[in-house]
């Protein structure tokens, strides 16, 4: 192969006979000599890259997993040599360490972005327009990165599709060092929340800097110069807390054992309480599959129980399946829930009026067909196309919307409100009983914000951005764990009233809950673009257009 690339550089351009051939292989190198005698690289995508891939995908992936008791050398080799066990099942450990495969959904991976990591939405209680872009800042280096690759394994196992994740190549020819380390952050995050909760049964994680677990020792996880770990959560199996820490990229053994000391300082924190920590490294190169490391150990030093204000009981554990499962009959899950979801609720809050659309949902989340991790796919669920079908009969003999919402209803159907988030292929949306409980949540924290001296914007210090880095994030520190203190404060208060919130939004218009005269469009007829997926209590879609496009070139 020859080809010719222009040379931009500050230095006279090199004489023909100083240029070297193009090198064949994963990328082109042109060569040349620049006045100090060294060599100067220039990387570009090769021609044979297809720059436009098909128009849709599958978007199911395996992943594999080796699952271990301590760090040790990144078993690279081993992904492609290991037999692999299937992953059966979520609620729980493997029986034995070893290489095993998952598959799983683009949705679900999706899902586990939006849900992890710091929560943002005590500074977006003015401006939530905002949350659109906290979203798309947590989706956008997965679709922007990622791709999808065909594999042929040397133990293929049963019932898995042969696809796996990779980079893709804007990331491995054209991105800076300081992109990958936020996109290794970002799928580090994702990853470890996807493991952990839709694997390993864990409830719902909390970032660690809101204090950790346990309320005593709350003062100590909340010092923002310790070197903790990223999460927590509750196994309600187990009966344990557990500390999580998350490693992305190019994860070698020197980024595992630095995880190892960061789960290690949080343990030594939770002293004589029984724990596990869980440290999970999503690690992915150019050119490889990727796959997952989940090292753990338990630290038994007392046996499981409940120590003075840690209810096990608590939002963070009400065990497998999400804190969705439990509403009906646990207010610190109804509270959890309408936390997790307070991003979604704004974005839908903000969005504008005819970006909003109601689709139609099964009301008993039990009769949906047998889910995958959190979510249930609904195009393989035949009573969800059954009842839709059925829907678009009666809407021949409904003029009236507000009378069509009420017959459908009586079919056994809700409709949640979803809005697309612009700039992404992913569309959110969720129950209108949910949707009140983050109604009241949203007003209540507003209201506690308010009677906090230093939080209202009129208390702020105009010479707040003189601040350098480090005193402007200890600063934001110390507001979010004031503000999380008062909202703890009132919990007992707040279960009555989003209990009541909860319960009278089931038989409340959405006109009602937007504010709004008129109701939003009800989406009978569908689109065979989206791939739709729900909950109990919330809705998720990608487009099948916006999928990690496939590598054919490898």
């Amino acid at each position: 192969m020859v080809g010719w690339c222009l040379l931009l550089s500050p230095t006279p351009a090199p004489r023909p006979t100083e240029w070297l051939s193009l090198e064949t292989g994963r990328e082109l190198r042109i060569r040349c000599r620049k006045r100090t005698g060294r060599a100067r690289v220039i990387h570009v995508i090769p021609a044979h890259v297809p720059d436009k891939p098909p128009l849709t995908y599958a978007d199911s992936f395996d992943v594999p997993v080796l699952f271990r008791d301590r760090p040790a050398k990144n078993p690279r080799r081993q992904l492609r040599t290991a037999k692999h066990k299937p992953w059966a099942g979520m609620g729980g450990f493997p029986a034995t360490n070893g290489w095993y495969v998952s598959t799983t959904t683009w949705r679900e991976i999706i899902k586990a972005a939006i849900e992890v990591g710091r929560d943002v939405t005590p500074h977006l209680r003015n401006q939530p327009q905002y949350a659109h872009g906290e979203l798309v800042a947590r989706v956008s280096p997965l679709y922007a990165y990622l791709g999808m690759h065909p594999v042929k394994p040397r133990h293929p196992v049963r019932g898995t599709t042969d696809r796996r994740l990779t980079l893709n190549p804007v990331y491995e020819y054209g991105t800076e060092r300081s992109a990958k380390n936020a996109a290794a952050y970002r799928l580090g995050m994702t990853m470890a929340e996807w493991a952990c909760r839709s694997l390993l049964g864990l409830g719902q994680t909390e970032h660690l800097e809101f204090g950790g677990p346990i309320p005593a020792l709350r003062n100590t996880f909340k010092n923002p110069k310790n070197r903790l770990p990223d999460l927590w959560g509750q196994h309600q199996a187990e009966g344990l807390c557990w500390l999580i820490e998350a490693k992305g990229g190019d994860v070698g053994l020197s980024k595992l054992r630095e995880g190892w000391e960061q789960l290690a300082a949080g343990s030594k924190v939770l002293g004589s309480y029984a724990h596990r920590t869980v440290l999970v490294g999503a690690s992915v190169r150019p050119g490889d599959d990727l796959f997952l490391t989940i090292d753990h150990d338990l630290h038994p030093r007392r046996a499981p129980r409940t120590p003075a204000g840690f209810d096990i009981d608590d939002e963070s554990a009400v065990g497998p399946g999400g804190l969705e499962d439990r509403l009906a009959d646990s207010d610190d899950a109804l509270i959890g829930a309408a936390r997790a979801q307070m991003l979604t609720y704004l974005a839908l809050r903000s969005a504008a009026f005819s970006q909003l659309r109601t689709v139609l949902i099964p009301a008993d989340s039990a009769s949906r067909h047998r889910r995958s991790g959190l979510i249930t796919p609904l195009e393989s669920d035949d009573l969800t196309r059954a009842l839709r079908a059925e829907a678009r009969t009666e809407a021949n003999y409904y003029a009236d919307r507000r009378t069509l919402r009420t017959r459908l209803r009586s079919m056994g159907l809700d409709d949640f409100l979803t809005c697309r988030i612009l700039g992404t292929g992913v569309h959110l949306g969720m129950s209108r009983q949910l949707f009140a409980a983050c109604e009241r949540l949203h007003e209540e924290d507003l209201a506690i914000a308010q009677r906090i001296p230093g939080l209202r914007a009129e208390d702020q210090l105009a010479d707040d951005q003189e601040l350098g880095d480090d005193a402007q994030e200890e600063q934001r520190f110390t507001e979010r764990r004031i503000l999380r203190e008062r909202e703890e404060e009132a919990r007992p208060r707040l279960h009555f009233l989003l209990r009541q919130a909860y319960v009278q939004g089931a038989t409340r218009e959405w006109s009602d809950l937007l504010h709004r005269p008129e109701e939003p469009e009800l989406d009978l007829a569908g689109d065979e673009g989206l791939l739709e997926a729900a909950t109990p209590e919330t809705y998720l879609t990608v487009s099948r257009y916006d999928l990690p496009p496939a590598r054919a070139w490898l």
